[in-house]
């Protein structure tokens, strides 16, 4: 597996911030964010998509839109 780095948190401070990846196999997003553990958060989310035990729901920044578009554009354009 070969990880392409797509971009980290513009406000970010050097160490443990959110970064977004793409698997050049695989066109797979990875993302590292914060984990989210708000009780009413994920009610929410797994009312919807119920959270398999293997699975964390991840939150990033809205600041960070550009950069995960940058990476679903590339990981797009890698399969094709």
């Amino acid at each position: 597996m070969t990880l392409r780095f797509i971009g980290i948190d513009p406000d970010t401070n050097g160490g443990n911030c959110p970064s977004v990846w793409v698997d050049e196999e695989t066109g797979d997003l990875l993302l590292q964010g914060w984990e989210v553990t708000d009780h009413d958060t994920l009610a929410e989310v797994g009312a919807r998509s119920p959270i398999a035990e293997h699975e964390k729901i991840v939150r990033l920044p809205a600041r960070m839109r550009a950069i995960i578009q940058e990476a679903c554009d590339d990981g797009a354009a890698d399969l094709r």
